[in-house]
């Protein structure tokens, strides 16, 4: 999207602290082991540690625990119900060269319905597409394999980038309306006062939110 230049600091959910994006992968190593439960001897199961980021808005990111025995499906629908959803559109990811769908509709592609134990390790890229007309696209990264005492949780947040702060194209202060026929251009994004004067009317604005999806489709967060 053509836009200034954004900030990209996050909340850590364990500890309440604000880092940068660099500096959170790094702070997330110590602060699980600082905030296990009282008196855990042991781990209930293990987890992997999932970095996500928008492949083209990389200012937006969350970093996820998720049980190694989860499925794919599950991500999705986490990754749907946080970032993604708008119109019940198709989603997939695609994990070394194989796509997997919630519904496939190819013969090369495979069901969500399968654990990411089975199709994940430490270091892999991967990525995730959401809406195959105006597409959202993912790229997750396995950061590392633990062993968690998150107990009762399908996928735990745990840390996620602040809403950036993005300029009006027209007056330079904070944006909270984007303009869907224009989200690609810097007039796109406008502050409350320069909303109201837009030239393609009131009925394209969207609230500007905390995800890579603002402004496309009826995407309002």
């Amino acid at each position: 999207m053509a836009r200034g230049k954004t900030t990209s600091n996050g909340k850590c959910s364990l500890c309440g602290g604000i880092f940068d994006k660099a500096a959170m992968s790094r702070h997330l190593k110590t602060c699980k082991q600082k905030t296990l439960a009282p008196g855990a001897k042991k781990a209930s199961k293990t987890a992997l540690h999932l970095l996500v980021e928008g492949r083209y808005q990389p200012e937006y990111w969350m970093h996820l625990e998720v049980p190694a025995d989860a499925t794919l499906e599950t991500l999705d629908r986490f990754l749907r119900d946080t970032w993604l959803e708008c119109c019940g559109h198709m989603s997939e990811f695609e994990i070394g060269g194989t796509r997997y769908s919630v519904e496939p509709m190819d013969l090369d592609d495979e069901s969500m319905d399968v654990k990411l134990s089975e199709v994940l390790s430490p270091g892999m890229k991967f990525d995730h597409a959401y809406d195959f007309g105006s597409t959202t696209h993912l790229r997750l990264k396995v950061v590392s394999e633990d062993q968690s005492d998150l107990a009762g949780r399908k996928v735990g947040l745990l840390a996620r980038n602040e809403p950036p702060v993005i300029p009006c194209g027209n007056c330079g202060k904070p944006a909270t309306k984007v303009c869907a026929n224009c989200v690609y251009s810097a007039e796109g994004w406008l502050c409350r006062e320069c909303a109201t004067k837009h030239k393609c009317g009131g009925e394209m604005l969207l609230p500007v939110v905390n995800s890579p999806r603002t402004g496309i489709c009826g995407y309002t967060g």
